[in-house]
């Protein structure tokens, strides 16, 4: 077993190892400064039809909801960026998270590998891995162990690597050393705020998240998406990565290597016709283990009939 003074530094490594490029600590406790932001952001109703968002409100700011005993949250971040795109500019965007295997699987797998290695190394604890599936901030933890700032388009902006990241946690009983927050690097910049073209960012660092295209493609489940302007949707059927595509910190973006986040070899290739023609099969034999799952294939032909009108 590693000494008490070696805990941190070797589960720190060992992340790295798994494929993790960001890890930091902070202690477990109740988000103060996000409580009130929280309320009134659920008050205002910029969730919309999320209603999930509004469930377990305590256990998102009080880890020690979750987790009874927890001392530390560990977070994580695993790059996801890839410079691969669409091969038909005309075609039908895809969010480039959603380009391979479901996220949730391949990092909560690398989570669980992670706690096995404690449980190895240090020693037995109580403890548990999220990966976007539960109740948590993570955002908010991740800012508190100093793995970036939340800007202005509400993302987690690493100033080394930009914000095309995964964030995960394990909240547990372990007693590490806190590591603290970084400064706020968004200075003057309105670059998010300028291109995002439904305006879902209401202000500097608050999105309405029933104006986002990806509500709309995604979290929205009516038969016919409730707006008029196609335009406004810039050919984006999953997801958006518009104020991610123009935040400067992203020219610090690196390429992932992670087989699995590599799309099926026939998805970049797809041209317009070809997704307006979309079968079941197809969509089957692409997103199998996909994100985009979470729409199923009626959600996506609905997104793409919804674009084909602006065309």
């Amino acid at each position: 077993m590693l000494a008490r003074s070696e805990w941190k530094a070797a589960i720190k490594a060992e992340a790295h190892r798994l494929g993790f490029s960001f890890f930091g600590v902070s202690s477990a406790g109740f988000l103060e400064e996000d409580a009130p932001r929280l309320e009134n952001w659920l008050n205002e109703n910029r969730h919309g039809k999320m209603a999930y968002m509004a469930n377990h409100f305590d256990k998102r700011l009080d880890p020690r909801l979750l987790v009874p005993g927890a001392k530390s949250v560990l977070s994580l971040m695993y790059n996801y960026y890839t410079p691969k795109k669409q091969a038909d500019s005309k075609a039908p965007k895809l969010s480039q998270y959603a380009y391979g295997k479901d996220y949730h699987f391949v990092v909560k797998d690398k989570l669980k590998a992670l706690a096995h290695f404690i449980d190895q190394n240090v020693g037995a604890f109580n403890g548990r891995v999220f990966v976007d599936s539960a109740p948590v901030l993570e955002r908010s933890w991740a800012k508190k162990a100093g793995l970036g700032w939340i800007g202005k388009n509400t993302q987690l902006i690493n100033n080394k690597a930009g914000s095309f990241f995964f964030l995960a946690e394990i909240i547990c009983d372990l007693e590490l050393e806190a590591d603290g927050p970084i400064k706020d690097y968004c200075g003057t910049c309105t670059a998010c705020i300028d291109a995002c073209p439904t305006d879902a960012i209401v202000e500097p660092y608050k999105v309405d998240g029933s104006k986002c295209i990806s509500y709309y493609t995604i979290e929205l489940k009516e038969a016919v998406i409730p707006v008029n302007d196609q335009d406004k949707f810039e050919n984006w059927m999953f997801g958006c990565d518009i104020c991610q595509d123009v935040c400067p910190w992203n020219r610090f973006s690196t390429s992932h290597q992670t087989p699995e986040f590599e799309p099926h070899p026939d998805l970049l290739a797809m041209s317009a016709s070809d997704w307006e023609e979309l079968t079941e099969e197809v969509f089957q034999e692409f997103f199998r283990k996909s994100a985009v799952k979470r729409t199923g294939f009626k959600g996506l032909k609905r997104n793409i009939n919804f674009l084909k009108k602006r065309r």
